[in-house]
């Protein structure tokens, strides 16, 4: 199997000021790839660039910013349109921006709920729909952003397992369409990675949670995740489990779906006691 290279490759990626989008930004500028990065915070895109080494000149430059709120179509068509317009097409999508909340269903203001899926699913939605044209021409890839709770259940997430299995309902069914036109469909699904999004977790009204946060397993590193993502687009995987909690989940959950379900539930229901 032929391993693909990033360099000279226009690549956009969504959620890139977060920890795992900005060890996924300087990752794919080490493989001299040109990045477009996204990301509704102009703050935080500051600070990304700033915390970026050297990249490209004023007249080619190989790491471009730009606010986009992925919920919003119209941003999606005009974010690709200025990845065409920096660097005459776009030939990898990373759809990485997630949000997550932590409060249980029956508290849950339903608007919450909505929230979750129009940035995890919908957003991913738009901006794949968006870039498709450029990606089929280029024979590209597109890559999500899942979790373990895209194939598995966790207890005090409905929302964001909903908004995940819904990413693989439709990315498993998006790479039967256009596999054989060439382009490369990719879902990764860690566990726990030491980035911000449990602390940004939404709870029950939709302000931050302020149950604790249970994690069951370790957490991996934003760098060494987002080198196993770079891997795994290279060598044209189209799914990636990459750490030991991600891969024991997969098969536990599937060999033995009741048993598992029961273990997280036991170990996360604590977040939620008094």
């Amino acid at each position: 199997m032929s391993v693909r290279s990033f360099a000279g490759r226009s690549v956009v990626i969504t959620g890139a000021a977060g920890g795992l989008g900005q060890a996924l930004v300087a990752v794919f500028l080490q493989a001299g790839a040109r990045v477009l990065a996204l990301d509704c915070n102009t703050q935080a895109l500051i600070a990304l660039r700033e915390a970026m080494p050297p990249h490209g000149t004023d007249k080619a430059p190989t790491l471009a910013t730009l606010v986009c709120d992925i919920t919003q179509p119209q941003d999606c068509e005009a974010t690709i349109a200025q990845a065409v317009a920096l660097w005459g097409g776009v030939d990898v999508l990373v759809n990485n921006a997630g949000i997550s909340h932590r409060s249980l269903f029956e508290d849950t203001d339903p608007a919450v709920l909505r929230k979750v899926m129009e940035v995890n699913f919908f957003g991913a939605v738009h901006m794949t729909h968006a870039a498709l044209p450029q990606l089929l021409a280029r024979r590209g890839v597109v890559a999500a952003l899942s979790s373990v709770a895209g194939y598995a259940p966790l207890l005090g997430r409905t929302g964001y397992c909903a908004s995940k299995h819904a990413l693989h309902g439709f990315f498993d069914t998006l790479r039967t369409e256009v596999q054989e036109r060439g382009v490369q469909v990719t879902l990764i699904c860690p566990s726990f990675i030491a980035t911000g999004i449990g602390a940004a977790a939404l709870g029950a009204s939709g302000a931050a949670a302020t149950t604790p946060r249970i994690t069951t397993g370790g957490e991996s590193s934003p760098h060494d995740i987002a080198l196993r993502i770079l891997a795994a687009l290279a060598q044209g995987k189209g799914q990636l489990l990459p750490d030991r909690t991600s891969r024991l989940a997969w098969w536990v959950s599937r060999l033995a779906p009741n048993w598992y379900a029961h273990t997280m539930q036991r170990r996360v229901r604590a977040e939620f006691e008094p």
